[in-house]
């Protein structure tokens, strides 16, 4: 009998990308509330996708089984 197919963690899918080469890109923090206080260079700043830390590479992997194959 064959094994079952592992599940993608949803919440995670949503929240990671993977780039064709591998790297897998997540969005930076503190740009959804309380901007009121912080300033524009700040707010630039924080926009856009950035690199996943290294040591978090392993936790997102166990969420995402398939991910090479997220395009």
């Amino acid at each position: 009998m064959a094994k079952k197919k592992m599940k993608t963690h949803r919440a995670g899918a949503k929240r990671y990308k993977v780039t064709a080469n591998g790297k897998v890109l997540r969005r930076q923090a503190g740009k959804k509330h309380l901007l009121g206080h912080k300033t524009s260079k700040r707010k630039r700043r924080l926009t856009g996708s950035v690199v996943v830390f290294e040591g978090s590479l392993e936790m997102i992997r166990r969420e995402l089984p398939y991910m090479k194959y997220s395009r």
